[in-house]
């Protein structure tokens, strides 16, 4: 493909991510499998531009004063350093873009004059500032410009599989830039950057010894101190990523009942337990009532906004909206509700989501506390300390808190409680 055709491309992806609730790596992935022509450099370098569309979006509406995919994409070329390239790219060739308007050209020579608004230079929606505000306070422009960046690729390595210095052993010994994570004890941490898409088919993977997960999310599943011989809930399962983290911890003894109601992506937990040697789980699709326990652990990786996980999916800044986030609040109300009577006396009861507004976090847990008295909070870095990890966690409250800027992980949330049996 010619560069003018790889930025028609880029232009034509992002378009259609703006109409749909695909996630982007997905659609990527769609668009190469109907484009066979792309080779594999044409599509990295497509991905690549995608990415920073959307990682930027903010400011490249801002300094275009236009949302459009092609404004996008000519401002990540001027912050390139290409602006003189401009015209050889929108060269109006069969497949790329059309020449630059008077119109692009003007707002290329003259970009605004005013300082940007904090939301473009913390590139998240606007209406979230007030949320942000409330979760970062001074850092708010440090915490959200860290959410802005590529993440790196961790590793959760298998404990029923591998030790992980032998799998670091083996990583480094083959070129990967490998280390192990500052707090899990099971984590392994590879920068972003090329050829990582081949961990995914590498004998490794293959056998069971690690799965993808960022830090954080191991961290929320070692703070759940489940063990061997419990019973456990997974009641918004997903994929099964914190189920099987569980069942490690188990050591693949007891029973973990995995919820969810898209069976699409439940279906993809057997087999990836299989791989990882666990036997303990049993998947349920939702399609009413969830299994009533007791429980000794009722694990709730609630639905939520993804504002933690904008590294990874940028794309959900553009989707998120006001009435989306209350459908998803008054979601996580009703998940918790249905977590409590499903505690048994003694038991403990996890809220986690990969979010950082408090409205989604410790409101809901403050709400939650208010209609389930008898609960009572554990304070996680007592509970982190109970794992024996080398590093320790702070908290300035009794939940888990994690950003890019503070953790160097995913953002995230958890709050573990407990029912008391008298």
């Amino acid at each position: 493909m010619t560069p003018p055709a790889r930025l028609q491309a880029a232009i034509d992806i992002f378009e259609q991510l703006q109409a749909t609730k695909q996630p982007a790596d997905r659609l990527l992935r769609d668009w190469a499998r109907a484009h066979r022509f792309a080779g594999s450099k044409d599509r990295a370098a497509i991905a690549e531009r995608v990415f920073t569309l959307l990682r930027h979006r903010f400011y490249f509406a801002w300094r275009m004063q236009s949302d459009s995919a092609r404004a996008a994409v000519i401002v990540s070329l001027v912050a390139e350093g290409k602006a003189e390239e401009l015209g050889a790219l929108f060269d109006g060739s069969r497949y790329g873009p059309s020449p630059l308007t008077e119109a692009e050209i003007s707002q290329v020579a003259s970009p605004p004059s005013d300082r940007a608004p904090l939301y473009v230079l913390g590139e998240y929606p606007e209406f979230l500032q007030p949320e942000l505000q409330r979760a970062f306070g001074e850092n708010l422009l440090a915490e959200t410009t860290a959410l802005a960046v590529r993440a790196p690729v961790d590793l959760r390595v298998n404990p029923l599989r591998a030790c992980r210095n032998e799998i670091l052993t083996q990583l480094q010994a083959e070129g990967y830039d490998a280390g192990p994570t500052k707090f899990s004890p099971h984590g392994i941490r590879i920068p972003s950057g090329t050829g990582l898409s081949s961990l995914s088919r590498h004998s490794l993977f293959e056998a069971g010894a690690f799965e993808f997960q960022d830090e954080a999310a191991q961290i929320a599943s070692l703070l759940a101190r489940a063990r061997p011989g419990e019973r456990v809930l997974d009641l918004a399962a997903g994929a099964g990523g914190k189920s099987l983290a569980l069942a490690a911890e188990m050591e693949n003894r007891g029973e973990i009942d995995a919820c969810d109601i898209d069976g699409k992506r439940l279906a993809g937990l057997e087999p990836r337990a299989t791989r990882a040697g666990v036997s303990i789980i049993r998947t349920h699709v939702l399609r009413g009532v969830a299994p009533q326990g007791p429980y000794d652990l009722v694990f709730v990786d609630a639905p939520c906004s993804g504002t933690g996980v904008w590294r990874r999916q940028p794309e959900l800044k553009m989707r998120l909206t006001e009435d989306r986030l209350a459908e998803l609040v008054a979601v996580q109300d009703r998940l918790l509700d249905q977590a409590a009577v499903r505690v048994r006396p003694g038991g403990r009861l996890v809220y986690a989501t990969c979010s950082v507004l408090p409205r989604e976090n410790e409101d809901r847990l403050a709400a939650f506390h208010a209609r389930h008295p008898r609960f009572r909070i554990q304070n996680a870095a007592a509970l982190w300390r109970e794992t024996g990890a080398a590093t320790g966690l702070s908290s300035p409250d009794d939940f888990f808190h994690a950003s890019p800027y503070v953790t160097g992980t995913d953002g995230f949330f958890a709050g573990v409680f407990v029912l008391p049996e008298t």
